[in-house]
C-alpha cells in the first residue's frame, strides 16, 4: 500500500458531484482512509485501515422526549470529518431528545461528543468531537459513496456489535429498494427511503456502523435487522452527503470547542455557529409499489409507457400511503393511493429526487402531478419546513415531561401535527390508560393545542389544586377520556428545556407560577360542600353501616426511596377516630414518609392528610385529617371487637375491589397462623411477626384492603395487601392479601398515638419492639432441637388449637436483638408471659410495648442448652428514612429496614435504593442494593462523609467509587459527574415544611 506526502493513503478521484461529501479533493486527501485504487485490495489491510476511523459509542438519553424514553445505551459511529471531529451514526444514537455521551476511538483513547444535527424523518445524525483530544492516534475520515452500492456488492460491516468493542461481519447486499423496517409502535420509524438490504446477521451495538467496501468506503449505515432472521437493514448515504455538506458548510476548523470540557459550558458562552441544513415537506408518506400495483390502483398504461421508457430499469412508482390531516398535502387535495407522476414537470420515481426536491423549495411551491384512478390532478404545494414539525422542547410539569406531537408520531396514526404529548406519563399527569400514547387537549377547561398554551394554563394553576384534564390516546381517537389530577409544584419542577446544538446541551428555565385568575381574597372563608355515603343493601347486616368508616388513601411518591418499586398507590383506610382525624391504612399503600397523602371521602371529597406513624414491624401507616376539612359529612368512628379470630367463625368482608368500589360479603375465616412473607431481592420494607387470617372466598384476592366485621358491625380485623417478591416471569411484584386482628392496631394506637385536645395535631410516640424475626416451629421439629417434655405439655395447655414455639429466623443487621440472640434461638418464655411460655406471636409483639424498661428478659433454648437472657428493646419514632441523597441520578440513603432485615451486616451508612435511567448512575453500571465504601480512596462510611467528598470533586471527572454488592463482593467503579443534566440535590425531613420534607440543591 502506497502512502502519499502527507503519511496517509491516497483516495479514489472525487465521486461524482451529486455524491460528493462536501469536502474539497485536497481535503478528502488529507483525511480519507480508502485504499489506492490501483493496486490489488485485500479486506485485511482495508479492515486494518478503517478501524482507526470507527469509534464506539455509550450513550444516553437524559430524559423522555418524543418517541423515545430515557435511556442508555452503546452504539457504532466513524468519522467523516477528521478536521471537524464529525461522526456519522444513526438518529437513535444522536437521541431526539437531552444527549450525553463518550466516543472511545480505536486505541481506546476517550472523547466526549456532543450533538450536532439529527435528520428529522430519515435515520441518522452526526455527533462532534475535538480532534485535539485524540492524541497517540492518527485520525482519518471514511468517504461517503452512495453511487457504489449495487446488488451482489460484497460488504463489511465494521462495529460494536453486541457490546464487543469491535466485530467485523460479512455479507452482500441484495437489495437496494426495500421500503423502510417498520419497528414498532409508539417509537421511531424511518420512511420515504429506501433501505438497503443484506444478510449479515449484526446485533444491539452495531447501530452506525459503515457498511464499506473492499477499498473502505462507505456505501451505506447500518441501521437496524429481524430479530428472527440474519437479514440487516442499511440506510443509502444519499441525503446523509447532502446534510453533512451542509454541516461542514456552516462550520470551520475555528469553531472546534477548545480542549477544555467546553462541550458542557452554557450556551451563552459560546459564539453561536448556526447549522442549517434544510429539510422541506408535504405531511405524506410515501411508499414504492411495483407496476402491477399499481395498476390496480389505476394507472393509465399511457403513463406506464412513459415512465418505462424514461426509466427502463425502473419497476415501481411512489404512491401516497399516508397523508396528514391538515398538512399542506392534505389542504391541496392529496389523497392515500395518489400515485406521483411528476413534480415541477420532471418525471419522479425515487425518494432521492423527491426528497432533493423538498429540501430545496423550502417555504416555496411545488406542482405536483398524481393520477387518481387513471385521471390525472395537478395541484400547487407549499413545502413546510420539516424543522417547523420537529419538538426541540420540552417541559416538566409535576414530574411528567410534555413535548409539541411530532410528525413522526402523527404520520405513524395519521393525526394533525397538534397537541400535548406526554412523553413521560408520570406524577401529576400519570394518567390512567398505558403510561405512553396519550394528547392533552384541555387542561382546567382550557384548551391546550400547543405547548405554550400549556404553560400558560399551568402558570396559573396554584400548587395542590384539583383540576380536570381531557386527553386520549393517540392510538384510540374515538375515545375522549378525563381526569382529576393533583397538581404538584412542591416536590418537582416547572421549567422549559430547550435543545442548543451549538453548545451540545439543553437548557433549562424556570417558569414562574402566577396568581390564578379567580384566587379568592384574603380572608375568605373556605366553603366544605356537604356530602353523604353510599348506602349499601341492608340485607348485608349491619357491617354495612361500616362504609360511613371507610376512606380512600391515595399516596403519591416524589422519588422511589426504601426500595419500593411504585410511586402511586390507591388503598382502602378505616377511620379510628373521626373526632381527630385518625386513619389505619397498611404499609403497602403508605410505605414512606417522603410523598402525598390524600384521603377521599364518600367518593366525593378530596381531603389532605399527614403521616403519622409507620410501624416497624408491621403492614401499618397511622395518618391525621383535618376533621374541618369534612363539614358536616357524617363520616364515623367505627367499633372495635377484640375478641380472638378463629378458624371457623363467620365475618364479613368490606374492601375496595380492583376498581377502588366497596363491596361486601360474608364469609368464613379458614385460618388464623403465621406467615412469612417472601423476601425480594431488592430488599422494601417486609411485615414480619405476621398473624393472618384467610377467607373462604375468592374474591378476597381481588380486594386489595378493606376490613373485617362481625355480625354486630364491630371491626374484628383489617383486610390488607402485603407487598412480596417480584415475579420475573412477568414483570409484577406479587401481593398477598391477608387480615390482620384488630388487637394490634388498637394497642399501637392507644400506646403510641398521643391524641391530644380538639384543634392540636396528634404526634407519635416512639414504639418498643424487637428487631427480630420469629418463624413458628410445630412441636416435632422442637422435640429435635432439645426442648423437653416439660415445655411441651405447657404448649399444649397454653394454646390447644396451635401447638407451637417460636424460633429466632433473622436479627436485624446492627440491630439490638443481635447482641444477645442468635439465629435459631428458640423462645420458651418471656418476662411476664400470662401462661408460663410463649405460642402466639402477640405475646412476643406485647413485650415490646410494655413500659417496664428497655430490657426484657426471656428463656431460650440454644444448641439444646436452656438459658436465661436479657434482650435489648429497640425503639422507632415510626418516621424512617429522614435523609435522601440524589447524586448523578443513583437515590442514596441509609439502609433501611428491609436492607437490615436481610441483611448479616452493614458494610456502609451509604446505601443506594435506586437509579434513573439516563444518568451516569445508570450508564457506569451502579445498580440498587449495593454500598459505597470509598471514593477516589477516601472512605465515606456515612453520608456526611460522602457529600463532603463529591462536592470537592469536578465536574464532569470521573469518580472512582469502591463498592460492595448486596451479597458482599467488593468492585470498584468509576462515574462520570454532569451536574447539568444530574445535580446533588438532597432531601431531609423537617417538620417544619409544608411538605414535611426540604429540598437542598448544590
Amino acid at each position: 500500500m502506497g502512502e502519499d506526502a502527507n503519511g496517509l493513503a491516497p483516495t479514489l478521484p472525487p465521486p461524482p458531484t451529486t455524491t460528493d461529501s462536501g469536502q474539497s479533493p485536497q481535503k478528502r486527501r488529507r483525511t480519507s482512509s480508502t485504499l489506492d485504487s490501483t493496486h490489488t485490495p485485500n479486506w485485511k489491510d482495508t479492515i486494518d485501515q478503517v478501524v482507526q476511523s470507527i469509534v464506539s459509542i455509550r450513550f444516553s438519553q437524559v430524559a423522555s422526549f418524543d418517541t423515545e424514553g430515557a435511556e442508555t445505551s452503546e452504539a457504532t459511529g466513524f468519522i467523516v470529518d477528521a478536521d471537524l471531529g464529525l461522526i456519522l451514526t444513526n438518529r437513535h444514537v444522536v437521541c431526539s431528545g437531552p444527549f450525553l455521551g463518550e466516543a472511545i476511538a480505536h486505541d481506546h483513547e476517550e472523547v466526549v461528543v456532543t450533538a450536532v444535527y439529527r435528520d428529522p424523518i430519515h435515520d441518522f445524525g452526526f455527533l462532534r468531537f475535538n480532534p485535539a483530544h485524540i492524541r497517540y492516534m492518527p485520525i482519518s475520515a471514511i468517504p461517503l459513496r452512495p453511487d457504489l452500492a449495487h446488488v451482489g456488492l460484497d460488504i463489511r460491516v465494521v462495529g460494536n456489535d453486541a457490546g464487543e468493542k469491535l466485530s467485523i461481519l460479512a455479507g452482500s447486499i441484495s437489495r437496494l429498494d426495500r421500503n423502510a423496517p417498520d419497528y414498532g409502535d409508539l417509537t421511531y420509524n424511518d420512511f420515504n427511503t429506501f433501505y438497503l438490504q443484506a444478510a449479515s446477521s449484526t446485533s444491539g451495538g452495531s447501530s452506525g456502523s459503515p457498511v464499506i467496501d473492499i477499498y473502505g468506503r462507505a456505501v451505506a449505515l447500518q441501521a437496524g435487522g429481524h430479530n428472527r432472521a440474519a437479514t440487516d437493514f442499511f440506510l443509502p448515504l444519499d441525503r446523509v452527503c447532502r446534510a453533512l455538506s451542509c454541516i461542514q458548510a456552516s462550520l470551520s476548523p475555528q469553531s472546534v470547542p477548545s480542549p477544555l470540557v467546553s462541550s458542557f459550558t452554557p450556551p451563552e458562552t459560546i459564539q453561536s455557529v448556526p447549522i442549517s441544513v434544510p429539510r422541506g415537506t408535504i405531511q405524506t408518506q410515501w411508499l414504492h409499489r411495483p407496476f402491477d400495483e399499481t395498476r390496480r390502483l389505476g394507472l393509465h398504461p399511457a403513463t406506464e409507457a412513459i415512465i418505462r421508457q424514461a426509466f427502463p430499469e425502473e419497476i415501481g412508482m411512489l404512491v401516497a400511503e399516508t397523508v396528514v390531516p391538515e398538512g399542506p398535502g392534505d389542504r391541496c387535495g392529496l389523497e392515500e393511493g395518489d400515485i406521483l407522476i411528476r413534480v415541477n414537470g420532471e418525471c419522479v420515481t425515487h425518494f432521492v429526487t423527491l426528497e432533493s426536491l423538498l429540501d430545496e423549495n423550502v417555504g416555496g411551491s411545488l406542482r405536483f402531478e398524481v393520477e387518481r384512478g387513471g385521471v390525472s390532478i395537478g395541484f400547487e404545494v407549499t413545502v413546510q419546513d420539516l424543522h417547523s414539525i420537529t419538538p426541540d422542547r420540552y417541559v416538566e410539569c409535576g414530574g411528567a415531561r410534555m413535548n409539541e406531537l411530532s410528525y413522526q408520531l402523527a404520520r405513524a396514526y395519521c393525526v394533525p401535527v397538534r397537541g400535548v404529548w406526554v412523553a413521560e406519563a408520570s406524577g401529576t399527569f400519570r394518567l390512567d390508560g398505558p403510561d405512553a400514547g396519550s394528547i392533552i387537549s384541555h387542561v382546567d377547561h382550557q384548551a391546550t393545542p400547543t405547548l405554550q398554551d400549556f404553560i400558560r394554563v399551568m402558570q396559573t394553576i396554584p400548587d395542590r389544586a384539583l383540576i380536570p384534564v381531557t386527553y386520549h390516546s393517540i392510538a384510540d381517537v374515538h375515545t375522549t377520556n378525563y381526569a382529576v389530577v393533583d397538581v404538584d409544584k412542591h416536590w418537582s419542577s416547572f421549567r422549559l428545556v430547550r435543545r442548543d446544538d451549538t453548545g451540545g446541551v439543553w437548557s433549562f428555565t424556570d417558569i414562574p407560577t402566577l396568581p390564578p385568575p379567580s384566587a379568592k381574597k384574603e380572608g375568605e372563608g373556605k366553603v366544605v360542600p356537604s356530602v353523604r355515603f353510599m348506602e349499601l343493601d341492608p340485607s348485608l347486616g349491619k357491617a354495612a353501616d361500616l362504609v360511613r368508616s371507610l376512606v380512600k388513601v391515595t399516596f403519591t411518591m416524589p422519588l422511589r426511596i426504601d426500595g419500593f418499586p411504585k410511586d402511586r398507590k390507591v388503598g382502602a383506610g378505616l377511620v379510628l377516630d373521626a373526632g381527630s382525624g385518625i386513619v389505619v391504612v397498611g404499609r403497602n399503600i403508605v410505605p414512606s414518609t417522603l410523598g402525598d397523602v390524600s384521603i377521599t371521602v364518600a367518593d366525593s371529597l378530596l381531603v389532605r392528610a399527614k403521616i403519622l406513624h409507620l410501624h416497624p414491624t408491621h403492614n401499618l401507616a397511622f395518618l391525621q385529617y383535618d376533621p374541618a376539612d369534612l363539614g358536616d359529612t357524617p363520616i364515623q368512628t367505627a367499633g372495635f371487637s377484640e375478641e380472638r379470630v378463629a378458624p371457623g367463625h363467620r365475618v364479613t368482608l368490606l374492601a375496595l375491589n380492583h376498581n377502588h368500589r366497596p363491596i361486601c360479603l360474608e364469609t368464613t375465616v379458614t385460618d388464623v397462623s403465621c406467615v412469612t412473607i417472601p423476601m425480594d431481592a431488592t430488599p422494601r420494607f417486609r411485615a414480619v411477626n405476621v398473624e393472618a387470617i384467610t377467607l373462604d372466598t375468592p374474591l378476597a384476592q381481588q380486594c386489595s384492603s378493606g376490613l373485617l366485621a362481625d355480625a354486630e358491625g364491630r371491626v374484628r380485623g383489617l383486610w390488607l395487601s402485603y407487598l412480596g417478591e417480584r415475579n420475573h416471569s412477568t414483570g409484577h411484584d406479587n401481593e398477598y392479601h391477608l387480615g390482620l386482628p384488630i388487637t394490634p392496631v388498637l394497642t399501637t394506637y392507644r400506646e403510641f398515638i398521643r391524641v391530644p385536645e380538639k384543634g392540636q395535631g396528634a404526634k407519635a410516640g416512639v414504639v418498643r419492639y424487637l428487631d427480630v424475626e420469629f418463624s413458628p416451629i410445630q412441636m416435632v421439629q422442637a422435640r429435635q432441637m432439645g426442648v423437653g417434655p416439660k415445655w411441651v405439655k405447657a404448649v399444649e395447655e397454653a394454646n390447644p388449637a396451635r401447638h407451637q414455639l417460636f424460633m429466632v429466623r433473622r436479627l436485624e443487621a446492627g440491630g439490638l436483638g443481635k447482641k444477645t440472640l442468635q439465629e435459631l434461638d428458640v423462645i420458651l418464655s418471656i418476662q411476664g408471659g400470662a401462661n408460663g411460655v410463649v405460642t402466639r406471636l402477640s405475646e412476643l409483639e406485647l413485650a415490646g410495648s410494655r413500659e417496664d424498661g428497655d430490657v426484657v428478659e426471656m428463656r431460650i433454648l440454644r444448641d439444646k442448652q436452656e438459658m436465661d437472657v436479657r434482650v435489648q428493646v429497640a425503639q422507632s419514632d415510626g418516621k424512617e428514612t429522614g435523609r435522601v441523597i440524589c447524586w448523578a441520578g443513583a437515590v442514596l440513603q441509609e439502609p433501611h429496614r428491609g436492607v437490615r432485615q436481610q441483611s448479616k451486616q452493614l458494610p456502609s451508612m451509604v446505601y443506594v435504593s435506586g437509579r434513573a435511567k439516563g444518568s451516569p448512575a445508570y450508564m457506569y453500571g451502579i445498580v440498587p442494593t449495593m454500598w459505597i465504601m470509598q471514593v477516589n480512596g477516601i472512605p465515606t462510611p456515612d453520608l456526611d462523609t460522602f457529600m463532603g467528598v463529591v462536592k470537592g470533586c469536578p465536574d464532569h471527572s470521573y469518580v472512582r467509587l469502591k463498592i460492595q454488592t448486596f451479597d458482599q463482593v467488593p468492585m470498584v467503579l468509576s462515574v462520570k459527574q454532569n451536574m447539568h443534566y444530574w445535580p446533588v440535590v438532597e432531601m431531609q425531613r423537617d417538620a417544619t415544611d409544608e411538605c414535611g420534607w426540604r429540598k437542598i440543591e448544590g
